[in-house]
Order: C-alpha cells, then structure tokens, then sequence
C-alpha cells in the first residue's frame, strides 16, 4: 500500500509543500489535503480587502484547484480530532482519513465568547474572508448615512481594521465612518512606544476615537456592554481580541502549550509523536516560543516541505531556525503604512506601498500555480 500524507489545512505553512505536491504523487505517495474552504486567504492582506484596496480574488490561493491539478485528493472540511495511535484524523462531518504522516497548519481563531446573542453586523477578525462581508455591509450603510464603527481589542489587528474602515468610507457618504476602538488595557502594548505612538497618531488625526483601559463584556442586542462604561451601539462590530490555536490537539489529548497550540520540537515535529508535524499559528515552538505573525509560517515552509518527504522516506530531518528581527508593516488604510525593521520606523504611502509590493509578490508567486 502506498504512504499517505495528509496536510491539514493550507495555509501560509503548507504553501511550498502544496506548491510540490507533484514530487510526492510522482513517488507514488497518496496525498490529501483538508481545509474548510477551497481557497486560502493571504492574512497579510485582509485589512486592505476591507478597505478595498484589493478584490477577494486578488488575495487568494486556489488550494482545491492546486492539489487536484497535482494529483491529490482535496476534502473540503473542517478538523475535529486526531488519534495519533491508530493515525486517523476525524472530521466534523464524521468522515474519518488516515494518514502515515500529517501536518497540521490550521491556523489560529478569535474567541468569540463575548458574543451572547448573534448577529450579522457582528464580525471576527478571522476568518479572513468575512472581512468582504464586512466591506460589503459598510458601504451598503455608508451610502445612506454615517456608519458607526465598533471595534474591540488593543492589537495591530484593530489599528488596520479601524484605518482601513476610515479609507473605505472616505467619499462614500456625508462623513467618514464613526470608528471606535475599545481596549482592555493600552491600544498596542506590546510593540514599541515609538511604533505605537506613530500608529495612535495617525488614527487620532483621522477622528478615530481610541478608548483604552475599557473591558468589553459582551455583545448583544446590537450593543457592546462593558464592566464600566455606556454600552456603545453601532451599525458594525469587530471583535479583534487575539487569536488563539485550533483546539484540536487539546481535544485530542496531544502535548500543547499555554494556549493550545500544539507542542512542536527543532524539526517541527510533534514531541510524542514523530509522524505528526505542523507550523503556523497551530503550534507552540518548544524551543523558543514564536509571536504569532506571517513571517514565522513563511519561514516554515522549506523546513515542513523538506521533512514530510523526509518522513516518509525515513530520511534526515532538517532543523527549523526562527531567524531573527522581522519586519513589520502595518496597512493603516487609506493608501498609508506603517515600516519598523530594528531601528528603522517611517509611516505615509511609502509605507503602503513597499507592503503592497511584498504582499502582491508572496501571493502571485503562489497564484500562478493555479
């Protein structure tokens, strides 16, 4: 019988080893890939989708298209649980697949236990497709009145959404939208002050109202309740309060780290279980804990694509190196960023358009595969 490889979800992580799927089923390995969509959506460019800067097209992967066309098998579905023991994957459908090796790149979620009562003005920052909804729902609004914005959480997330809300409203109606954003403690804590001033400065000079050291919670009945202040009723709301991993591995009694991520080692293989691997913001990195942004799933990429051949093969695994700074560019929406590499920091379009260049180049490269 032929080896199966099984990647759970496409994303940024799997990119190269989708890209050479083709190297695996030339070797008569069976290879199949699940992801609750038939497209992965490029994070990195989802503020500037909402902003309308980019189509939902133009910020896609055709993962469905990519691996048939390769000679793989796509299930379109969503992960529940694993059993590492017998090397089976279960689905929420009930479906269940085996595998001789899998990887898991299945992203991160926002929680969403502050939303008591559902709705659909109510929007999480992931998944990154329903950002068009968003836009779509705003500018339906914006053409008949001032839209009222409500934005929580204190990260980088609530800064773009709240900047390119503002860009996609300018024009579109007697004022720009209303846009709030609550924070529990200080709007962007954990960057450095001279990055977080330039990012509240812009928005501040653009009517963005920033309110920090407000603990929203819950949302319902269109309205944003917190411990000690007036409910905020507005037409949108965003909830951006972090991301936490799949709980997967927790349901399926694998080693995991504080918040869930599956515990990986050097080679970004499962500490208990060598046949399963992953990468992204899926994992907890045991030997030197990894922030959660794109560039750490980017640089993932040749070390899971060298060793789920290796794997299966039972080859030498290839050790995966972090690296060290990365740069940062904020979308600030608008057609404006914000660039901070070590000591470097410069906000305006000159901003915006080396990200743009970047974005463009990281998902086009992997677009002409379809």
């Amino acid at each position: 019988m032929p080896k199966k490889l099984l990647l759970a979800g496409g994303g940024h992580a799997h990119m190269m080893t989708l890209a050479n799927l083709h190297k695996f089923t030339e070797k008569g390995y069976q290879v199949t890939v699940i992801q609750p969509s038939p497209y992965h959506y490029y994070s990195g460019m989802g503020p500037g989708m909402l902003g309308n800067t980019y189509s939902p097209e133009e910020i896609r992967f055709a993962t469905k298209h990519v691996v048939e066309k390769q000679g793989g098998t796509f299930i379109l579905g969503k992960v529940n649980k694993v059993d590492p023991e017998a090397c089976n994957v279960f689905l929420e459908s009930g479906e269940s697949v085996p595998y001789d090796v899998v990887s898991f790149n299945v992203g991160s979620n926002v929680p969403n236990h502050l939303i008591t009562e559902p709705a659909k003005n109510i929007f999480t920052v992931k998944p990154i497709e329903r950002l068009h909804a968003a836009r779509e729902l705003i500018l339906d609004i914006a053409a008949r009145k001032q839209v009222k914005v409500g934005i929580i959480g204190g990260g980088a997330s609530s800064v773009e959404i709240g900047g390119n809300v503002w860009g996609l409203t300018q024009g579109k109606s007697s004022a720009p939208a209303e846009v709030k954003i609550f924070a529990r403690t200080t709007l962007m804590a954990k960057f450095p002050a001279r990055v977080r001033s330039q990012a509240i400065n812009k928005l501040i000079d653009r009517g963005i109202e920033i309110i920090e050291h407000c603990d929203a919670t819950e949302i319902k009945n269109g309205a944003i309740h917190f411990a000690s202040h007036q409910p905020y009723e507005p037409d949108i709301i965003f909830v951006a309060i972090g991301v936490r991993p799949s709980p997967v591995f927790k349901t399926s009694g694998l080693a995991i780290g504080p918040e869930g991520g599956l515990i990986v080692n050097k080679y970004l293989q499962c500490v208990d279980h060598p046949n399963i691997f992953g990468g992204g913001d899926c994992i907890y990195f045991k030997e030197n804990p990894l922030d959660k942004v794109g560039v750490y799933a980017v640089r993932e990429n040749p070390v899971l694509l060298h060793n789920l051949m290796a794997a299966l093969e039972r080859s030498a695994l290839k050790e995966f190196e972090p690296g060290g700074d990365y740069l940062l560019i904020f979308n600030l929406g608008g057609g404006e960023g914000l660039f901070r590499k070590k000591c470097l920091l410069f906000g305006g379009r000159l901003a915006f358009l080396l990200k743009d260049y970047i974005d463009r180049k990281f998902i086009e490269k992997f677009q002409a595969l379809e």
